[in-house]
């Protein structure tokens, strides 16, 4: 496979690595300072751009007829024009706020959790917390609002979320310390006890290695997709 890189950060390397060992061939990278080969060569390109790049990157893959693979968040807020691009140019999208395949169980897991503690309110109060490296840009984390969409989802008291709650909205505290990787936790408590669900990264090789799998995956196909369409959740 043919693959396009925009983006060429920490994660844009870690993803070369590991798809050139998987056979795979990198033919183009764009970055904020460079850019090196041609994009329509591609199949699939694979985008963990700063934030402020991420609709142009997208746009310029769409109309070189190259599927994406999105993994940069905090541009969110123009999701749904690239949905509508993506279709309006008959190709393949996927968006994920964290390509780790371990973490896209966490989510699965959190959904079932949130459902259990559905009409425990008056008893748990959850909190949701998440840490990063200091050069991460956005807070909360993507990752961490995908976690309390899942549980709004599941439990209509906490439709909001907030980094400064109101009643009944789920609280998210978000910390950057040093180089680590991301680690994301929900907590249940009660006067009497606790319940604690919780994801830690070790490295970026399992977000680098996600990625990879699902460009796999997009490859020939037209839509717009997520990892549960990967990983069949």
């Amino acid at each position: 496979m043919k693959i396009a890189l925009l983006g060429y950060g920490k994660m844009g390397k870690a993803i070369e690595e590991l798809a050139t060992e998987r056979g795979h061939e990198i033919v183009s990278i764009q970055d904020k300072d460079s850019t090196q080969g041609d994009i329509s060569n591609a199949d699939v390109a694979i985008n963990f751009s700063i934030p402020s790049a991420a609709v142009n990157n997208l746009k310029l893959a769409f109309d070189n007829d190259v599927a994406v693979v999105s993994g940069t968040t905090g541009w969110l807020e123009q999701l749904n024009e690239i949905h509508d691009y993506c279709k309006l140019k008959k190709s393949g999208f996927l968006y994920a706020s964290n390509f780790s395949i371990g973490v896209n169980l966490f989510f699965k897991l959190n959904e079932l959790t949130a459902q259990l503690m559905k009409g425990q309110e008056k008893n748990y109060t959850a909190h949701l917390e998440e840490t990063h490296h200091i050069h991460k840009l956005d807070a909360p984390s993507g990752t961490a609002i995908t976690l309390a969409e899942g549980i709004a989802a599941q439990n209509d008291h906490y439709k909001k979320w907030s980094m400064d709650p109101k009643t009944n909205e789920l609280k998210i505290s978000a910390y950057r310390e040093g180089e680590v990787p991301g680690t994301h936790s929900i907590t249940y408590s009660s006067e009497v006890d606790e319940i604690r669900i919780e994801h830690k990264a070790h490295s970026r090789q399992g977000f680098a290695l996600g990625a990879v799998i699902a460009a796999e995956w997009l490859k020939g196909k037209e839509g717009i997709f997520s990892m549960k369409d990967v990983l069949n959740l």
